[in-house]
């Protein structure tokens, strides 16, 4: 009688284990998701399972976590807008030169706000964790960076880009982590 309780508590045990392990994976997909949007959608397609997708979005939290982001000053936040007036001013006779300028303008202030920016594609995993939101413009605008480059980008795709850059330099300049 006493092995057959024994078993029962390590039946139950397990399974009340079990079941907490899985609602804290459900639990850490849906924080997951909540955080990343539509950024979790594409990570997932990209490596092509759940697992992958959901370990990929962590470490990006654990190295964005490492990142010491600086506040950009009066100073600096003014001086950036006048260049990015001066970029969108550009865009009327010289819209290829001005989507290149959004670009460099971008990253410099990524750079100035602690971002590392060597490496596009990790710049923009950086990016997802704070701007979720406008990352996937962000990777849009740059590939019309690159085809405005090459000379294939249309007017409405570089008139895009714009947008998509200045909505992400609009939030680093004036969302301050």
């Amino acid at each position: 009688m006493t092995l057959i309780v024994i078993i029962v508590i390590v039946a139950v045990v397990a399974v009340v284990v079990l079941g907490l392990m899985r609602w804290q994976r459900q639990h850490r997909s849906d924080q997951l998701k909540s955080q990343f949007g539509s950024e979790y959608d594409r990570t997932v397609s990209a490596r092509g399972d759940r697992q992958s997708a959901e370990q990929d979005l962590t470490h990006r939290q654990e190295r964005r976590s490492q990142l010491e982001l600086r506040d950009l000053d009066a100073v600096q936040r003014q001086q950036y807008t006048g260049s990015w007036q001066q970029v969108q001013t550009q865009f009327v006779d010289d819209p290829p030169g001005a989507v290149s300028e959004a670009y460099r303008l971008v990253r410099q202030v990524m750079a100035a706000r602690g971002y590392p920016t060597d490496d596009f594609e990790q710049q923009a995993d950086d990016v997802s964790v704070d701007h979720p939101e406008l990352v996937a413009d962000y990777r849009a605008a740059v590939r019309v960076t690159k085809a405005s480059d090459e000379g294939t980008a249309g007017t409405e795709d570089l008139r895009e880009a714009m947008v998509h850059y200045r909505a992400l330099f609009t939030r680093l300049l004036d969302k301050q982590e």
